[in-house]
């Protein structure tokens, strides 16, 4: 079996979590590693079946969250039942709009924003 993880790098881990949480009701799933100095060194985060890292940034091995680089690389796409109240949730919870939920010519519904930590996010819910 293969699976790919995403592991995202943020500027503030504890905003973050907290962030996932009440934008996509991400849960820890009890592996976390805090540093002294108060940073996060590794979370594994479930998002219904799916998992995801996070750590706060570590430049010192080259971890750099969009924040401080002023852009990201790679968007996240999650599936969801009901993109609009989803993608309400997530700007609620503090994300800013990119573009706003709509059909596409494929049957399904997405839209697109930008979390508070600098990372794409695409919520897509497929039409039946």
């Amino acid at each position: 079996m293969t699976r790919l993880i995403p592991y995202l790098t943020v500027h503030d881990g504890v905003a973050a979590v907290a962030f996932y949480a009440a934008a996509f009701g991400a849960q820890e799933t009890g592996e976390r590693y805090d540093e002294e100095d108060g940073r996060i060194g590794h979370i594994t985060l479930r998002i219904g079946d799916d998992l995801f890292f996070l750590s706060d940034e570590y430049h010192e091995y080259g971890a750099y969250a969009p924040a401080t680089l002023g852009h990201s690389t790679v968007a996240m796409v999650l599936a969801v039942d009901d993109v609009d109240a989803a993608y309400a949730r997530a700007i609620a919870a503090g994300a800013t709009a990119d573009r706003e939920p709509s059909d596409q010519d494929t049957g399904e519904r997405r839209g697109w924003l930008i979390d508070p930590f600098g990372h794409r996010w695409g919520l897509h819910q497929p039409r039946n």
